[in-house]
């Protein structure tokens, strides 16, 4: 045996948990609470680490009643019923009531484990009621919870990539990682897969997508490759999920291609019109509230041409929604906004003439449902229909952003994961986005991918733990 090698074998842990974000950090706390040793692998440097994570701000739970940041009760069947309007029903039921229920007043756990919370902001107030907002961001959450880890012994090993797994009879035995200085051969009792979705797999997107992947812009991570996704399904991994289908919304076309976060998401959609490159509508942009809606956006935009669609707004609803990390385009015309853009003029100007003919008097109100509809318009738009009639006019481009994909390990009620024989392995469990699927079918709601991975993290790391106790 080399010198290198039998440095490499001296590394162990009870549990391995392999991802840094939420659901890795809150199976790390679990597991080592009940007593486990337990090492955490995380792909980027510190000063990035969190995965998606970093760039959230609230997450959506259950609860019985108001608190200082929540202005009232949000119930499960209320939860599972939004769920199965997002995803049209393409959710495992009994899956999506676990989470829903392992959720109930999650808030607590979080807050003795660091995490603090304020109250919604401006934009997001139709969340006030059913997600808690951290302060300090998703950032500040990782932050908390390493505190946690640190104050813990919880071991991190930052830029440390997981490449493959030593599996014999639905057992893993090592995991093979890349780090700083070397090649690690990590011997573990029990493993926690918490690393990610492939988004960041620009090969395996387009494998997926098509070509039309290379106008897709990545909010989260470039560090979700997929990778201990890919491993598990060379080792017999059941899988659920269309692969292109993701939590996928329309964010500022200006944005970086990776890590652009959730400040470039775009929040004006239902307050004015969409058109595709050739100047014209395409969707119901007034559908339903926009934490509900705003996530079929991205594929939207990725279905039109080029992968690009374009906002127009006027002077009447410029504070209405969250304000946008890049200023929008500007004119005193459509027809000027519309060239700044690169479209047609006359073309974008026929649609909204068309738009605004078809719009009624009525009672508009942007904190409710409003019926403010257009009428003989296709496709219409079913609330907040105001004319685009007072300048000055703003406007953003679109294009698809790409959070998390949806193609996933088949995990159990103990978040065990499933072989293609329908048997769990041994001491294989997963835990948030690698573990998506088996909720989100198609479709988001905002705060749920949080929820997934605290629910998911919390209970792979309590199984991961007890496995070794029995």
């Amino acid at each position: 045996m080399s010198k290198k090698q039998a440095t490499l074998d001296h590394i162990s842990t009870d549990v391995l948990v392999i991802g840094g974000g939420n659901a890795a950090l809150t199976a790390a706390i679990t597991a080592r609470e009940l007593g486990l040793k337990v090492l955490v692998l995380e792909s980027s440097p510190i000063e990035v680490r969190g995965g998606n994570s970093r760039h959230t701000r609230n997450i959506r739970y259950i609860h019985d009643a108001a608190n200082s940041f929540l202005t009232g009760p949000y119930l499960e069947e209320e939860c599972y019923n939004d769920l199965l309007m997002v995803t049209k029903g393409n959710t495992t039921e009994k899956m999506a009531r676990l989470v829903i229920r392992g959720s109930h007043n999650v808030g607590d756990w979080m807050t003795a484990h660091g995490c603090r919370f304020q109250p919604a902001m401006r934009g997001t107030l139709h969340l006030s009621r059913t997600n808690a907002f951290f302060r300090g961001g998703g950032k500040g959450l990782i932050n908390a919870y390493h505190e946690t880890c640190r104050r813990l012994g919880v071991q991190v090993m930052y830029e440390t990539e997981a490449l493959d797994l030593e599996v014999a009879n639905g057992t893993c035995t090592a995991v093979h990682a890349q780090g700083p200085k070397g090649e690690y051969l990590i011997r573990l009792r029990s493993v926690v897969l918490a690393s990610g979705g492939y988004q960041g797999n620009r090969a395996w997107l387009r494998e997926a997508w098509g070509p039309t992947a290379d106008n897709f812009l990545i909010r989260g991570t470039p560090y979700d490759k997929g990778v201990m996704l890919k491993a598990m399904m060379e080792k017999g991994a059941k899988t659920i999920g269309d692969p292109t289908q993701g939590h996928c919304v329309a964010i500022d076309g200006r944005a970086p291609k990776f890590d652009g976060g959730i400040c470039t998401r775009l929040d004006c959609v239902p307050f004015g019109i969409v058109v595709n490159k050739d100047g014209r509508r395409f969707y119901n942009e007034g559908e339903e509230f926009w934490p509900k809606r705003y996530a079929i956006w991205g594929r939207l935009v990725a279905g039109q041409p080029d992968q690009i669609g374009y906002v127009f707004i006027d002077a009447k609803s410029i504070n209405l929604f969250m304000p946008s990390v890049f200023p929008p385009l500007e004119s005193d015309t459509v027809g000027g906004l519309a060239e700044q853009m690169g479209l047609e003029p006359n073309a974008v100007e026929e649609t909204v003439r068309a738009f605004n003919a078809s719009t009624k008097p009525g009672s508009f109100n942007p904190g409710e449902l409003d019926g403010l509809a257009t009428e003989g318009l296709d496709p219409p738009k079913t609330n907040w229909a105001r004319p685009l009639d007072t300048p000055p006019y703003y406007g953003y481009t679109l294009r698809p952003g790409i959070t998390f994909t949806y193609l996933s390990l088949v995990i159990n009620e103990q978040a065990r994961v499933v072989q293609q024989d329908d048997t769990p392995f041994n001491n294989i469990f997963a835990a948030g986005e690698i573990t998506s699927g088996n909720v989100l079918g198609q479709g988001y709601m905002a705060g749920f991918g949080m929820t997934i991975g605290t629910v998911f993290g919390r209970l792979a790391g309590k199984e991961a733990a007890t496995c070794l106790m029995n």
